[in-house]
């Protein structure tokens, strides 16, 4: 009992700490084991198992207990969302430009369920949102969730008794005091999911393509630590950065290791909870985001796009250019909802320069040798993005109405830190 009284006083961030350091020395001493890998098996899948019905529970919660329902906040969360992702396109666009790279290209991957065009990203995306909503929390629909969670609540707010109130409520806590038990063992998966990592990833990726990885990591950087900044000064008009690495540090952190935006759902709400921010807003912004921010995908699609044409001497002129960066943008918001994630567009954007299909399906096995740091970026920088405008969104209506914002941003607010 003493040890778990003092495991559960240490700092989460600190034990997460140790857990990376104890797995990269396990997984460098001793490659090859078969039971501390289970244990980040084990976490990644409580997270995604209870993510879904957590969702689920609090957007009803949110809307049949709120008296406010969705405002500008929301509204400023979605264009925050688009903005930041058709501007990751627009850089790594400039980064292709900046830094032209050709490779070496091996053998293909299958894209049989790769999509034809946007069109039919964005019908898949629609389509699935009226999906069985069983299926849907089976799956891991997160369209199909907000949409079927959103109209329960709007029903029960007009036609539930205080009773049947007070069970949702309840279970929405229930839920969440369960997310806090399972985040509170993240130092045990951490260790299981870095130790799997070291031990099974060589550095042949490093010398094959690490100028690819260096393009795309610094890419995703750029607009992780200088644009999105920006874009939220210009709506809280003070020093961003300690928002946004404290976002990067509690989300981007967690989710650079699960590489899965869906398990760091509850990640994410539990910090939204921690930053003083409103339920109401969050439940539904942060799952929309892990469909609609999609930063990283878009850097993805747009630099490994951009590689193929230079493999194979296609010239890309920057109106062609500019069109990519919309269409990753449009695709990337349907990521989500495609198997095998952002490298299963690099076709359909390679079809815009008339790449041939080869060197397309060719790319994209590439990216599988890659896809073990490429998609830890990516998720962590998209996850992290989810937090991070939803709080803007947030502390841009306390600045113009009035309230102090919180104290690690100078304001006088205190929340949990």
């Amino acid at each position: 009992m003493k040890i778990i009284k003092k495991y559960n006083e240490t700092s989460l961030i600190l034990r997460i700490l140790a857990g990376l350091a104890i797995g990269v020395i396990l997984g460098l001493l001793i490659p090859g084991g078969t039971l501390i890998p289970i244990l980040g098996k084990l976490f990644v899948g409580a997270l995604k198992s209870v993510a879904p019905i957590l969702v689920f529970v609090l957007v009803i919660s949110s809307l049949t207990q709120g008296n406010k329902g969705f405002d500008r906040r929301f509204s400023l969360v979605i264009i925050l969302y688009l903005t930041s992702t058709l501007i990751a396109g627009v850089i790594a666009v400039a980064a292709s430009f900046m830094f032209p790279l050709t490779v070496k290209l091996t053998g293909s991957a299958d894209v049989s369920s790769a999509p034809s065009g946007v069109g039919e990203v964005l019908k898949n995306l629609l389509l699935s949102t009226v999906s069985n909503p069983v299926e849907a929390l089976a799956g891991a629909n997160y369209v199909s969730i907000l949409f079927w969670a959103v109209l329960l609540g709007i029903i029960f707010k007009s036609l539930a008794g205080e009773a049947t109130k007070t069970v949702i409520s309840d279970l929405s806590a229930a839920f969440s005091k369960l997310v806090s038990w399972i985040i509170n063992l993240a130092p045990f998966g951490i260790m299981g999911l870095i130790y799997e990592t070291i031990s099974e990833s060589g550095m042949s990726i490093f010398i094959d393509y690490g100028k690819l990885l260096l393009l795309l990591v610094g890419t995703m950087l750029f607009v992780t630590l200088v644009i999105n900044p920006i874009l939220v000064f210009l709506m809280i008009r003070t020093n961003p950065y300690p928002l946004v690495f404290r976002c990067l540090r509690e989300s981007g952190f967690m989710a650079f290791f699960m590489r899965s935006s869906a398990a760091n759902i509850p990640v994410n709400i539990a910090l939204c909870k921690k930053l003083g921010l409103d339920k109401d807003v969050y439940s539904v912004s942060i799952p929309l985001g892990s469909t609609i921010n999609m930063d990283g995908a878009a850097v993805v699609i747009t630099i490994m796009t951009m590689t193929a044409a230079n493999t194979v001497g296609i010239n890309v002129d920057l109106a062609s250019a500019i069109i990519l960066s919309l269409l990753s943008t449009l695709a990337a918001c349907g990521t989500s909802g495609v198997a095998g994630g952002s490298l299963l567009l690099i076709p359909m954007a390679c079809s815009l320069f008339g790449i041939p299909q080869d060197t397309a399906m060719a790319m994209v096995g590439v990216g599988y040798i890659i896809n073990v740091i490429q998609d830890s970026f990516e998720t962590a920088m998209n996850s992290s993005g989810d937090v991070l405008f939803t709080a803007t969104a947030e502390y841009n209506q306390w600045r113009k109405s009035g309230k102090s914002l919180p104290t690690f941003l100078g304001g006088t607010t205190k929340v949990d830190i």
